[in-house]
């Protein structure tokens, strides 16, 4: 579809701590998981830790699906690294505005170097939106 108004549509939906469900796989097994996330320019973003099972799973194959409030996406997770690397800094200033409900209540260690952001780089997606759907191709329409 030419039309890019399902831009606005995900950062409305998305562009703020929700939770959606990520799916990984571990040999031919898939495991789904519900986290927080953050949505922004075709990347989810969540803050999780280096030795989870799901960074341990997508390391090994870092393909990966999300579902939540009518949308499914396929993925690449990625392991941006530790949470207070200066790589992250930025995004980690954003990502703590956007989880200010929970980030400072204790689940996060960012003292720890394993505290880390994953961010899933969508391929493609549908999201439905008032009886609309929208097949998304994010690798075309970055």
């Amino acid at each position: 579809m030419g039309d890019n108004s399902w831009k606005e549509k995900m950062t409305e939906r998305f562009g703020r701590d929700r939770e959606i469900c990520l799916a990984t796989l571990e040999g031919d097994r898939p495991w789904v998981r519900t986290v927080n996330s953050y949505y922004e320019d075709g990347s989810f973003y969540v803050i999780t830790y280096a030795l989870s099972n799901k960074i341990k799973q997508l390391a090994q194959n870092p393909n990966a699906a999300i579902c939540g409030d009518w949308f499914t996406a396929h993925g690449t997770g990625e392991n941006l690294g530790w949470v207070l690397a200066e790589e992250n800094a930025a995004l980690l200033a954003k990502l703590k505005e956007v989880f200010s409900a929970w980030y400072g209540n204790g689940d996060v260690n960012e003292s720890d170097p394993n505290t880390c952001i994953l961010r899933i780089r969508l391929t493609d997606g549908v999201l439905f939106w008032h009886g609309t759907r929208y097949d998304i191709d994010f690798t075309q329409n970055a």
